[in-house]
C-alpha cells in the first residue's frame, strides 16, 4: 500500500509511546543486567533485607494471620509444577503430549480419578469406567497451573469436577511452560515464537479436543475456559463447523472477544499504536520474559504488592474479592511465556473494536488507502457457532462488555452475571464456589451428553426465565430471541418430537429394501473395524440413561432415506444420528468418524422418511 513518506510511518502519539517504553525498557535491561552479574550472596543479602523491612511494616496481626497459613501458602508457592499441585491435595495427575499440525507439541494434563480411585480404569475401552470428559482452558500469560493452586480444595474446580466423576482434561497454549518445543523451530529462533491467535484457533484447541475424544473414546466433552481461553474457543467453533459437533456445551468465565480497552491513556495509546512500534518496544519472542527474573528476587508479599498495583493502573481492578493468602500462593503461578505477536493481536482487536483475525498489513492512520472501503481484515465468523454457550461474567470486570460480546455471538448464547466480580476472580475469588460453581454445574448437567443440535431450542426456550439468562428477569433482545420467536421455536420443536414419536411404529417389511436394512450387531461390527470407533451414550458413572441400552442403538428403530444413502434412527429422546455409506455418528454428543453426509433439518428427514415407508 502507497504510504505518506516519513510522517505516515507512526501517528505523533505513538512517537511519545515508543519514546516511553523504550525508555522503561532500557531501565530494565539495565537492572536485569546488574542483578545478573550480582553474586547470588549478594542477591540474598538483598531479599533479606526486603523480606525484613516488609515484616517491620507490616502489622503484627497480619504477621501472625500469615503464620498461621504459612504452611500450604509456601507450600503452593513453592510447588514447581502441575503434578506437585495436585498432589499437595491427593490427586494424581497424567501428563500428555499432543503434536498440532504445524509441529508443536503441547502439555496436557488429565485428573480421572478420585481419591483413592487410582487403580480403577477410567475411559480405557470396554470394561472401564466410562466417565463425560471436561477441557478446562487457561487465559493470556497463563498455564494449567492457575486451575489447582487454590488454598482450598472446594474452590478449585478441577477437583470438585473430579469428585462428581468427570474424566478432566487442562490444556495448554503453544510457548508456555508446558509446550516449549516444536519439531521445526528451536525456541530460541524468531520462527517459534511467530504465532497468534489465529494459531490457537486453528491448530491447538481443536488438535487437543480431538486428541481427548481419541484418548477417551468418548463422543463429545464439554469446554470450559477462563478469558482467552474463551476467545480461542469462540474462534475455532467460529472456522470449524465440525468441532461443534464435538463439544456439548462452552462455558465461558469471564469471556474476552473485543475489550474496549485499558483504563490508563498512556499505556492505551501504546495498546492503539502499530505493531512496529509494539515489536521494536518488546522484540519477537517472547514478552515480559524479565518477569521471572523479577518474581526471583522480590520477597512474595513484595511482588504480590506490585502486581496488584500493576493490574489496578492497568485495568482498575482492586483484588478485594481474593484474599491476601491466596494471592502469596497464586501469583507465582499467574505467568507464563507467549508470544509477542499474540498480544500484539489483542492489541489490534482492542485498537478496531473488533474479533478479527490478526492483520499482517496494518495501515497507519495517515497512510494512503487505509480506509476500509479498500481493504478489511477478516472477522471470526462468531454467530455460525451452533454450540450451546453460557457466559458467566463479572459486574465489575473491565474487560466485558457483555452487550457488544451477544450482539456478535448466536441468539441461542445465554449469560449470567456476578454482580462485584473482577476478572480474575473466576480464578481464585472468595465464594467461588457458590457463585460460580452452581453455574457452570447447572450447565454441564442440562447440556453435557445431549444431542445440542436439535435439543438446544427447547433447553434455552426452557430455561430462558430461570438462572442461566441475563439477569432473572431480563428481557434483553441480546441474550436470547424475542419471546414470540422462542415460543414459534418451542412449537416447533414439540412438532418435531411428535412426528419422532409416530415414526416409532415398525414399517411392514414388503416396502423394505433388503439391502437398506442393517442389523445392529453387523453395523456395530463393521463401524468398530472399519473406522475403529467405538462410542457409547452416557456414563455409568453418572447414571445416564444410555447405559442400561445393550448397545449403542438400544431398542431404537430404523428407517431408509433414499435419496442421501442413509439411515435415520428415530429416538426415544426427539435426536436423531446418521449412518452414511462413509462413516457412522453415535451417541448423544455426535461423536463422528469416517465422511458424514450433511444431515437435513429433523422434521424434513422423518417426513420424506415416512412418506417413504408408508
Amino acid at each position: 500500500m502507497a504510504r505518506v513518506p516519513f510522517i505516515g510511518r507512526l501517528f505523533w502519539r505513538e512517537y511519545i509511546a515508543l519514546a516511553g517504553s523504550l525508555i522503561l525498557i532500557f531501565l530494565e535491561g539495565l537492572i536485569r543486567v546488574i542483578t545478573l552479574g550480582l553474586p547470588q550472596p549478594v542477591i540474598g543479602f538483598c531479599y533479606n533485607r526486603s523480606k525484613n523491612l516488609f515484616n517491620s511494616l507490616s502489622s503484627t496481626q497480619s504477621n501472625h494471620s500469615s503464620s498461621r497459613q504459612k504452611s500450604i501458602v509456601s507450600s503452593i508457592a513453592g510447588s514447581s509444577d502441575f503434578v506437585d499441585l495436585c498432589g499437595l491435595f491427593g490427586y494424581y495427575a497424567e501428563e500428555h503430549v499432543v503434536q498440532t499440525g504445524d509441529g508443536y507439541l503441547l502439555g496436557l494434563h488429565r485428573l480421572c480419578w478420585r481419591k483413592g480411585e487410582e487403580d480403577v480404569r477410567v475411559n480405557a475401552g470396554e470394561g472401564s469406567v466410562q466417565k463425560r470428559a471436561v477441557y478446562l482452558h487457561h487465559g493470556l500469560l497463563m498455564n494449567s497451573e492457575v486451575w489447582v493452586c487454590m488454598t482450598e480444595q472446594q474452590r478449585c474446580l478441577p477437583f470438585i469436577l473430579v469428585e462428581k466423576g468427570y474424566d478432566v482434561w487442562l490444556g495448554n497454549n503453544r510457548g508456555n511452560k508446558y509446550s516449549k518445543k516444536s519439531t521445526r523451530f528451536s525456541p530460541s529462533s524468531n520462527s517459534f515464537w511467530d504465532f497468534s491467535m489465529d494459531q490457537f484457533a486453528f491448530h491447538d484447541i481443536p488438535d487437543s479436543i480431538d486428541y481427548v475424544l481419541a484418548t477417551t473414546s468418548q463422543p463429545s466433552l464439554s469446554y470450559v475456559g477462563f478469558s482467552q481461553g474463551t476467545a480461542q474457543a469462540f474462534a475455532t467453533l467460529s472456522i470449524h463447523p465440525t468441532l461443534n459437533d464435538k463439544i456439548d456445551v462452552f462455558i465461558a468465565l469471564a469471556p474476552a472477544m473485543s475489550p474496549a480497552g485499558l483504563r490508563n491513556g498512556v499505556v492505551d495509546s501504546l495498546v492503539k499504536a502499530s505493531p512496529e512500534v509494539l515489536f521494536l518496544a518488546f522484540g519477537r519472542r517472547s514478552i515480559l520474559s524479565s518477569a521471572t527474573m523479577w518474581q526471583s528476587i522480590l520477597y512474595p508479599p513484595i511482588f504480590v504488592r506490585i502486581l496488584d498495583m500493576s493490574l489496578s493502573f492497568l485495568f482498575n481492578w482492586s483484588g478485594r474479592n481474593i484474599t491476601y493468602s491466596q494471592k502469596l500462593a497464586a501469583y507465582p503461578h499467574l505467568y507464563s511465556f507467549t508470544s509477542t505477536k499474540c498480544v500484539v493481536h489483542w492489541f489490534q482487536i482492542i485498537r478496531n473494536k473488533s474479533f478479527q483475525m490478526y492483520d499482517d498489513d496494518v495501515q497507519t492512520p495517515l497512510g494512503l488507502g487505509a480506509s476500509d472501503r479498500y481493504y478489511k481484515v477478516a472477522k471470526f465468523p462468531t454467530r455460525n457457532i451452533k454450540t450451546p454457550v453460557v457466559l458467566i461474567y463479572g459486574g465489575s470486570d473491565s474487560l466485558v462488555d457483555i452487550k457488544v460480546m451477544l450482539k456478535e455471538l448466536p441468539r441461542h448464547t445465554t449469560a449470567k452475571e456476578v454482580p462485584h466480580y473482577e476478572h480474575l476472580d473466576f480464578l481464585w475469588g472468595q465464594e467461588v464456589e457458590s457463585l460460580v460453581f452452581p453455574h457452570v454445574f447447572e450447565s454441564l448437567t442440562a447440556y453435557a451428553g445431549r444431542d445440542h443440535m436439535y435439543s438446544s431450542t427447547v433447553l434455552y426456550g426452557n430455561r430462558r426465565q430461570k438462572r442461566l439468562v441475563l439477569g432473572e428477569d431480563s428481557e434483553d433482545d441480546y441474550s436470547s430471541p424475542a419471546n414470540d420467536d422462542m415460543t414459534e421455536l418451542n412449537a416447533e420443536a414439540n412438532r418435531n418430537r411428535a412426528r419422532y414419536d409416530d415414526a416409532r411404529v415398525t414399517p411392514s417389511p414388503k416396502k423394505r429394501s433388503p439391502s437398506s436394512f442393517i442389523d445392529q450387531k453387523s453395523l456395530l461390527s463393521s463401524s468398530s473395524t472399519e473406522h475403529n470407533s467405538a462410542s457409547a451414550d452416557g456414563s455409568s458413572d453418572l447414571g445416564q440413561a444410555g447405559s442400561k441400552t445393550d448397545s449403542v442403538f438400544g431398542r431404537n428403530r430404523k428407517y431408509t432415506n433414499k435419496r442421501n444413502k442413509s439411515i435415520i434412527r428415530a429416538t426415544s429422546n426427539g435426536s436423531t444420528k446418521k449412518v452414511s455409506e462413509g462413516g457412522i455418528a453415535l451417541g448423544a454428543g455426535k461423536a463422528t468418524t469416517g465422511i458424514i453426509n450433511s444431515p437435513s433439518p429433523p422434521s424434513r428427514n422423518m417426513d420424506r422418511t415416512l412418506k417413504r415407508t408408508s
